[in-house]
C-alpha cells in the first residue's frame, strides 16, 4: 500500500461567523490531500476527522489497495476546528484563547471545510463525504446543508443528531475533567492530569463493548489485562500532546450536533433527514454503545433510499477506527460498494 499525499497544509478561514453568533477571529483550517484533483475536480472525496482524531489518524482507510485510492481520488482530510491543529483554544490568540474560545457547531465545521474546497477547487461537485464517529456527524451535515453538492455519503458508527444518552456519556468526560481542580473552569496554566487521566478511564468503558472486555480482545492489541490496556491504550489518547480546553471544546460541539437545526428545518430532525439526495450507506457497528445500532438504523430509514448495513463483531464503537483487521475490511468493501454507484441527479450544482 502507498500514499499519494502533501504535507500538513493551513488554510486562513479569516473572520468565521459562528452559529453562536460569536466571530471566530483569524480563523484557520488545517488539511492534508492524498491523490489529485482530475480536471475537472470531480473525483473529490472528503473525509472530516473524529473527537481528537487528527488527519494521520484517518489513513488507515486510504491507499492504492484501499477504496479510498489516491490514484484515483483526491482525498482531502481536514482537522475539525478544536482539534488542536486547526484553529483551537490550546492556539487561539488573544481573548480567545483557552477558556474564551467560542462554541462550536458542526455546522461551524462544515461552513469551514466548504470555504476550504471552494478555495482549493472551486467546487460544483463532491464525489463523496465519508467519516467515522464525529467525522459521521459532519458527514451527514455536508448532505444537509449542501443537498446539490454532495453526490454520495458514508458515515459510519456515527449520528445525524446527538442522542440524549450520548448526552449523559460525553457530560461524565466533561465532568472527570472539570472536576480536577487545575483544570479552573479552563483557566488553568497546567494541564489537568488528574481529570485527564479520569476522563480516559470513563471513555474506556464505552469506546469498546463489554463483550469486547469479556472476551479479553485487548490482548490481540498487546495488553496483559484490561488495566494495562486503559493505561497503554486509553490514557495516552487523552494526555499526550493533548489540550484539556480542546477536548472540552469538541465536546460541545458533538453534544450540539442536530442536523434538524440547520436553516429551513425549524429543528425537524425528519424533515432534514429527508432532505438528503446523495447516494448513502449508513453503517453501525453491532456493539456500539452510544451510536446505537438502533438509533442509526431509524436514521437511516428517514434518507431517501439510503442502504443500512451492520459491522459485526465485538470491538464495539472502535470497529470503525481502524484497529482491527475483519472491520477494516468490512467497511473498505462496502466503501467500494457505494463509490461504484452512478451519480445521483442533484440538480444544476452550485
Amino acid at each position: 500500500m502507498t500514499l499519494t499525499e502533501t504535507a500538513l497544509a493551513y488554510f486562513d478561514l479569516g473572520d468565521l461567523s459562528l452559529d453562536c453568533g460569536e466571530v471566530l477571529k483569524d480563523a484557520r483550517i488545517a488539511y492534508r490531500i492524498h491523490g489529485r484533483p482530475n480536471a475537472d475536480a470531480s473525483n473529490i472525496i472528503l473525509y472530516p476527522t473524529w473527537f481528537m482524531g487528527t488527519d494521520t489518524l484517518n489513513e488507515w482507510l486510504i491507499g492504492t489497495d484501499k477504496a479510498l485510492n489516491p490514484d484515483a481520488y483526491c482525498i482531502v482530510i481536514p482537522n475539525m476546528l478544536g482539534n488542536g491543529l486547526s484553529t483551537s483554544p490550546s492556539n487561539a490568540q488573544g481573548e480567545q484563547s483557552g477558556a474564551g474560545f467560542p462554541h462550536l457547531t458542526v455546522r461551524d465545521q462544515v461552513r469551514a471545510q466548504k470555504a476550504l474546497l471552494d478555495h482549493l477547487f472551486n467546487i460544483t461537485r463532491i464525489y463523496a463525504v465519508v467519516g467515522w464517529s464525529m467525522g459521521a456527524c459532519q458527514t451527514y451535515q455536508w448532505a444537509v446543508s449542501y443537498p446539490d453538492l454532495v453526490e454520495r455519503i458514508m458515515p459510519f458508527c456515527g449520528s445525524a443528531c446527538t442522542t440524549e444518552h450520548n448526552h449523559v456519556f460525553l457530560d461524565g468526560v466533561a465532568a472527570s475533567i472539570a472536576a480536577d481542580g487545575t483544570f479552573a473552569d479552563g483557566h488553568y496554566d497546567t494541564q489537568p492530569r488528574r481529570g485527564l487521566l479520569a476522563a480516559a478511564a470513563v471513555y474506556a468503558g464505552w469506546g469498546f463493548s463489554q463483550a469486547f472486555y469479556r472476551s479479553q480482545l485487548y490482548q490481540e492489541m498487546g495488553f496483559d489485562s484490561y488495566t494495562d490496556f486503559v493505561a497503554g491504550f486509553w490514557e495516552p489518547m487523552f494526555t499526550e500532546n493533548r489540550d484539556a480546553n480542546d477536548i472540552m471544546s469538541m465536546i460541545g460541539t458533538w453534544k450540539s450536533n442536530d442536523v434538524g437545526q440547520t436553516q429551513g428545518f425549524d429543528g425537524d430532525l425528519i424533515k432534514a433527514l429527508g432532505s438528503i439526495r446523495a447516494r448513502t450507506l449508513v453503517m453501525a457497528a453491532e456493539r456500539d454503545l452510544y451510536f446505537t445500532v438502533e438509533d442509526e438504523e431509524w436514521e437511516a430509514a428517514q434518507i431517501p433510499d439510503a442502504e443500512f448495513k451492520v459491522i459485526p463483531g465485538l470491538w464495539g464503537h472502535s470497529a470503525g477506527a481502524g484497529i482491527n483487521d475483519a472491520d477494516t475490511a468490512f467497511i473498505d468493501t462496502a466503501l467500494k460498494g457505494l463509490l461504484a454507484l452512478p451519480a445521483p441527479d442533484l440538480g444544476a450544482g452550485q
